[in-house]
C-alpha cells in the first residue's frame, strides 16, 4: 500500500473524520480545534499546522502544532517523521507536547528535547464516562449548591483562579504573560460557553470548564477550588453540573485526564462514574 506524508488541507476532512472515529478519546483537543478553526493556520487561537501520515487514502498518524506552541500527537505509527514535519512547517517554537504518554516521550526524543528543562512533565490517567451513567452528588441534586454560567463581571475572579491553577497544577510562573494568557483563555471559554461556576449561598466556590468539545463528547479541564474551600465536595458538584449541562444538549460521553498521584482528584472523578481507559502525557516547557 502506498505511504505518504504531508500537510493536511481542506479536502482532507473526511479522512481525518475516519481517523478520529478510530481514536475518539485521545483526539478531543484535535477534534475541538478543528471545529473551531478548520485546517488552516493563520496563527490565531485554535489554528494549527496539521501533518499526517497516510497509508493509501487512510490517515494513520496525526501531529498538529498549534498557535500556542503545543504539539499534539496521535501517532500509533510513523510518529517521528509526522511530528517533525508539523514542527518544521509551522516554524513555531515547541512549548508543549501532548498525547498518549509513550508517544509524548518518543516525540520529545525525536525532536531532540530530552535534555530540555520542562516546567511540567506528567504521566496522567485518562478517564471516560458515558453521561447516561453520571452519578450526581446529593448537594447538587438537592439544590444546596448551584452550577451556573459565569457572569461577565466575574471574569476577573476566574482569571485569578486560572493563574492560581496554572501555578499549582501546571508548574507555571506568575508573570504578566501568564496573567494575559489566563485572561485570554477565560474570555475564549466564556465566548464558547464552556465554563461554569459552582455557587453556594450566593458565593462562587469552584470552577470547571471544557477544554475541548464536540457534538458527542466533552473533555473536562481546569477544575479548581480555592485552597480554603477544599474538601467540601465542591469540585465533585461543579464537574457534575457541567456534565448535566452537556448531557442536556445531547452530548453522550465525557473524558478527562488527571495525575496518577493526585488521589483527591481521582476519588472525585471515580465517584461521578469515570473509569480509566488509558494514559496521557503532558509536557510543558
Amino acid at each position: 500500500m502506498r505511504e505518504s506524508l504531508r500537510i493536511l488541507g481542506p479536502d482532507d476532512g473526511p479522512a481525518l473524520a475516519r481517523f478520529f472515529s478510530r481514536h475518539p478519546y485521545t483526539t478531543l483537543f484535535l477534534q475541538s480545534n478543528l471545529l473551531e478553526a478548520g485546517l488552516v493556520d493563520e496563527g490565531r487561537r485554535h489554528h494549527g499546522t496539521w501533518a499526517a501520515a497516510f497509508a493509501g487514502d487512510e490517515i494513520e498518524a496525526v501531529a498538529t502544532h498549534f498557535w500556542n506552541g503545543n504539539l499534539i500527537v496521535e501517532c500509533p505509527r510513523r510518529l517521528e517523521e509526522t511530528a517533525r514535519l508539523a514542527v518544521e512547517r509551522s516554524k513555531r517554537a515547541v512549548r508543549g507536547i501532548l498525547g498518549p504518554h509513550a508517544q509524548g516521550v518518543a516525540t520529545r526524543r525525536a525532536l531532540g528535547m530530552v535534555e530540555r528543562v520542562a516546567s511540567l512533565d506528567a504521566h496522567e490517567d485518562l478517564f471516560a464516562l458515558p453521561l447516561a451513567r453520571l452519578r450526581v452528588p446529593p448537594a447538587l441534586a438537592e439544590g444546596r449548591v448551584r452550577c451556573r454560567a459565569p457572569r461577565e463581571e466575574e471574569l476577573p475572579l476566574l482569571t485569578q483562579w486560572r493563574v492560581e491553577y496554572s501555578i499549582e497544577i501546571l508548574g507555571a510562573r506568575e508573570n504578566p504573560e501568564l496573567r494575559a494568557s489566563s485572561g485570554g483563555d477565560i474570555k475564549s471559554l466564556q465566548r464558547l460557553e464552556r465554563q461554569w461556576l459552582l455557587e453556594w449561598e450566593g458565593r462562587p466556590v469552584a470552577y470547571s470548564a471544557f477544554n475541548a468539545q464536540t457534538p458527542d463528547c466533552v473533555q473536562v479541564g481546569g477544575v479548581y477550588t480555592p485552597p480554603a474551600l477544599r474538601a467540601r465536595g465542591y469540585a465533585r458538584a461543579v464537574v457534575a453540573g457541567t456534565l448535566l449541562a452537556a448531557r442536556a444538549q445531547g452530548v453522550r460521553d465525557a473524558v478527562l485526564f488527571t495525575g496518577r498521584a493526585n488521589r483527591p482528584a481521582q476519588a472525585v472523578y471515580r465517584s461521578l462514574g469515570f473509569e480509566p481507559i488509558g494514559d496521557w502525557g503532558l509536557t510543558l516547557f
